[in-house]
């Protein structure tokens, strides 16, 4: 036998080995990889086996377009949180703060259109207002993005620090007062927007969950065909190896933040035509934990790098839908609150299972 035919006998064998390796690759293994290769999978099997189960045992009340449809209205705000949220969470960041902007964001657009009639007491144009809460969120993002890049500080300790600054200066400028609908001008339609709706069949859907969907069209988008969102996923993924891509880690870090307070100023106004009033006393703890939950179930690593808008979507659900149907099961508030814990641990675990699968 020639040496020619030695080394095709022999990579023939080696591809034969290949081969058998790869058919003898485990259920599980295959599992691992399908997810690896779709981190919006999990969260997607999670909630359509809890709307099974709630279709079961809360009744087929929980299947009606009022019930869907009032969920998707209830998850709205934090939806369009968590979808911020999840911006800080890929750079390998997380954003304390984020609630909080979004209580000061729309303080400002409320205080700007408020006027009681007293000599020398205006109302400025809605378009403004909503301007200046757009910009004062911004403006906190900034911060937040220039002391995590620029200061290399810890995006926990920077955030933290921020929401305590960011609170008092809210609750000092506001004098804790709530702003009630009825104390609005006549001129600020435009801020209660998001709270009109409109019916699709039996649905009733409110602008305020248009605008969260049209936002994770758009960041999917973002994130996926463009290079700013390919320049996200790297410095989350590995910073190092991002700069020596040619990527400038600190402008991507500073532009992920101000966007990210930018739609917690979206959040505002989404939650002033929800709600219909203007408390600076608003439960911001609630709003950052809700957000966090939301991207943590929705398959973000909090690792960086890894992970889909989509998937956060379907975790925003996943928190709406788990409320609604133990509510509709006369369930203890408390399971609630049991069940999301077990979930996030439930996250993360599988993330770090799917995180090791070879590449």
């Amino acid at each position: 036998m020639t040496q020619t035919q030695d080394f095709e006998s022999a990579s023939k064998g080696a591809d034969q080995n290949v081969a058998q390796f790869e058919e003898r690759r485990s259920p599980l293994a295959k599992l691992q990889h399908v997810l690896h290769g779709n981190p919006a999978l999990v969260p997607l099997i999670v909630l359509l086996g809890l709307i099974a189960f709630f279709g079961i045992f809360a009744g087929d009340r929980f299947f009606s377009a009022y019930t869907l449809t009032l969920v998707m209205q209830q998850v709205a705000v934090v939806g369009i949180l968590a979808a911020a949220q999840t911006l800080v969470v890929l750079t390998a960041g997380i954003d304390l703060a984020i609630g909080v902007i979004m209580v000061f964001s729309f303080v400002v657009m409320g205080n700007w259109v408020l006027t009681d009639g007293s000599p020398g007491d205006f109302a400025i144009p809605a378009v403004l207002a909503l301007l200046a809460g757009f910009v004062v969120a911004g403006f906190w993002g900034f911060v937040n993005g220039n002391l995590v890049a620029r200061l290399r500080l810890p995006p926990f300790i920077v955030t933290l620090g921020t929401w305590n600054i960011i609170m008092a200066i809210c609750l000092i400028y506001s004098a804790n007062e709530t702003m009630r609908e009825a104390d609005l001008t006549a001129q600020t339609q435009l801020l209660h927007i998001f709270g009109q709706n409109f019916r699709v069949g039996p649905a009733v859907v409110t602008y305020g969950v248009v605008a969260m969907i049209a936002l994770y069209i758009v960041l999917w988008f973002m994130l996926n065909h463009t290079a700013f969102g390919r320049h996200i996923y790297a410095v989350g993924d590995d910073p190092d190896a991002a700069e020596l891509a040619g990527i400038s880690t600190k402008k991507v870090l500073i532009a992920v933040y101000t966007l990210a307070g930018l739609i917690a100023g979206l959040a505002a106004w989404v939650s002033i035509g929800r709600n219909g009033s203007v408390s600076p006393s608003t439960v911001v703890t609630d709003f950052n934990l809700q957000a966090i939950t939301a991207t943590v179930i929705g398959g973000i690593s909090l690792f960086g790098g890894r992970g889909s808008i989509l998937g956060v979507l379907f975790g925003t659900l996943i928190v709406g839908i788990m409320s609604m149907g133990l509510n509709m099961m006369n369930a203890d508030p408390q399971w609630k609150v049991l069940l999301t814990g077990v979930l996030i641990i439930a996250a993360v675990a599988v993330d770090q299972w799917i995180r090791k699968v070879s590449a």
